[in-house]
């Protein structure tokens, strides 16, 4: 029967949620109720040269740092790991185990430095340490590059090799394929270690099911109280300790990590969170780096089945080695969706010639001044085309698409009423809608621009390429910092708070640049008003 070890890393990336900023009372406190758990191995943190010491936080610049955090507190018969990025901690800072607090270090590294790193994991090995070689990215390696880090770790020997689902991808049946291949080929005086993230809410069945492989080698599992970590979060603690005392006979004290969740952890909980959600799932979904979901989603623009589609455009080299510039060319190319827009320009143009045009926003003014509005319309009869929404007390003659994720909040409304729509190609491309008359969204948008794509803008840019000389506009408010810019505050986008002064000048710029080109007047209060 295997050798089965429980290890806990709360205090390590737990960190990434509080930038390891946990207070010395919490990682003394997490640290004792951890050892009094009975918990096999605690690891207490990043080793990390770039990071000055700081005694309230668990990433520390060199191993006489751990002591000074640590070692008034006794370890009982736990063992005591830190964790190295390879690369961030240099052998210097680094004392024989001797005369160090710790019994192992942890060395994560990625494939393609997996040689080098390795020879950095004898060094340690040589000093004393038990030493875990930590498989970055598991899915990342192909059979043959696994079975290439097998024989390196082989003979370099380190106390375990770990299977790290970085991104949280595994289900049983790949976690199952990448064991047996390593199991096979390591050396059996080597544990295996398998550390989840919680994408798909596997972790804690995950963590069963390689406890289930018949093995005479030491197997090690991580988890973290509370599942706290980084991104989606890890198996959490209690549940695996629970199994393990089910199901072989292991007597930890749960209660211990219950008051660790109680008195130390819950308050870092909020508003930080971490575990599941759809923001983890999505970049899980399409095995690639949260990153690129992080990139598109901060776009605002982007329905979630946009989002999807671009990510489904990543190569296969690309997916888990983020890049910026890369994802920022596959947006735009998604975006632009070139169509030949002059037939449709054509007659917007007819319909729109002499006519007199309210557009309608979203503005918070729409409600405030209703009877203002009312009076207007019945008085002058214009023709309504409101902007990425619909009015609850009136019927648009037209609805400006430009925003896909607005598009879907509008779907089912927009179906059952039969709204005559005009929109951007960013959206028709997405959907492959047959609406009313499609637009270029490049010819539309100001890629100078920091938000290249108001939608206020790109229809005055479209009216004035056609002719029209005057507008009215109401609900067009303007962002304000003290108080909801939108007259339903489910429309509000948190970045529009970044960026209130930015959103407000332009259109004010842009009105003013086209002042000999466009009469525009303001039908309900507005902060784009010339002041």
């Amino acid at each position: 029967m295997a050798n089965v070890m429980l290890l806990d890393c709360t205090l390590r990336d737990g960190g990434y949620v509080n930038d390891w900023n946990f207070g010395h009372n919490n990682l003394t406190s997490v640290f004792e109720r951890v050892v009094d758990a009975g918990v096999d191995i605690i690891e207490i943190g990043f080793l990390d040269e770039r990071r000055g010491f700081d005694i309230n936080h668990s990433i520390m610049p060199d191993t006489d740092s751990v002591y000074k955090i640590y070692g008034d507190l006794d370890k009982k018969n736990t063992m005591v790991v830190g964790m190295i990025d390879y690369g961030a901690c240099q052998i210097e800072n680094i004392k024989p185990q001797n005369e160090s607090f710790l019994d192992g270090i942890r060395v994560i590294f990625k494939k393609h430095i997996k040689e080098e790193a390795m020879e950095f994991c004898l060094k340690l090995k040589s000093m004393g340490y038990k030493v875990f070689s930590q498989l970055v990215s598991l899915t990342s390696y192909s059979d043959k590059e696994l079975i290439d880090f097998v024989e390196i770790a082989n003979r370099v020997k380190p106390y375990a090799v770990s299977m790290v689902d970085t991104y949280g991808l595994m289900h049983q049946d790949n976690l199952q394929y990448y064991f047996n291949i390593i199991d096979k080929h390591l050396d059996k005086s080597i544990g295996i270690g398998y550390h989840a993230h919680n994408n798909f809410q596997m972790g804690y069945a995950n963590c069963i099911k390689i406890l289930s492989n018949v093995t005479h080698r030491t197997m090690i599992v991580d988890g973290s109280i509370y599942g706290m970590g980084k991104s989606a979060g890890n198996a959490p603690l209690e549940l695996i300790a629970m199994h393990l005392n089910n199901r072989y006979g292991k007597n930890y004290n749960v209660s211990q990590i219950l008051e660790a969740i109680d008195s130390n952890i819950t308050q870092f909980y909020s508003p930080a969170t971490w575990g599941y959600n759809m923001f983890y799932y999505i970049a899980a979904s399409n095995d690639c780096h949260p990153n690129y979901v992080s990139y598109l989603m901060d776009k605002k623009t982007l329905s979630v089945s946009s989002i999807n589609d671009i990510l489904s455009k990543l190569s296969k080299e690309k997916k888990l080695n983020y890049d910026r510039n890369y994802i920022d060319d596959l947006y735009w190319k998604y975006q632009h969706n070139e169509i030949n827009d002059q037939k449709d320009i054509e007659k917007i143009k007819k319909i729109l010639t002499d006519k007199k045009i309210l557009i309608m926003g979203p503005g918070a003014t729409v409600s405030i001044q209703k009877e203002n509005i009312v009076d207007y319309i019945n008085l002058e009869k214009p023709l309504i085309i409101s902007i990425n929404y619909i009015p609850d007390y009136l019927e648009p003659d037209y609805i400006f698409l430009t925003n896909s994720k607005r598009y879907v909040q509008l779907s089912t409304k927009l179906s059952k009423k039969g709204y005559k729509i005009i929109a951007t190609s960013n959206v028709t491309g997405t959907y492959d809608k047959s609406f009313d008359y499609v637009l270029n969204f490049s010819s539309l948008i100001d890629e100078k621009a920091e938000i290249i794509d108001n939608s206020l803008i790109m229809l005055l840019k479209l009216l004035i390429s056609i002719g029209v000389e005057k507008v009215m506009l109401a609900g067009f408010d303007g962002y304000s910092y003290d108080k909801s810019n939108y007259i339903n505050t489910m429309m509000e986008y948190d970045f529009i708070k970044n960026k209130i002064d930015y959103l407000n000048n332009s259109v004010i710029s842009f009105i003013d640049n086209n002042k000999n080109n466009i009469n525009i007047q303001f039908l309900t209060k507005s902060l784009y008003e010339k002041r």
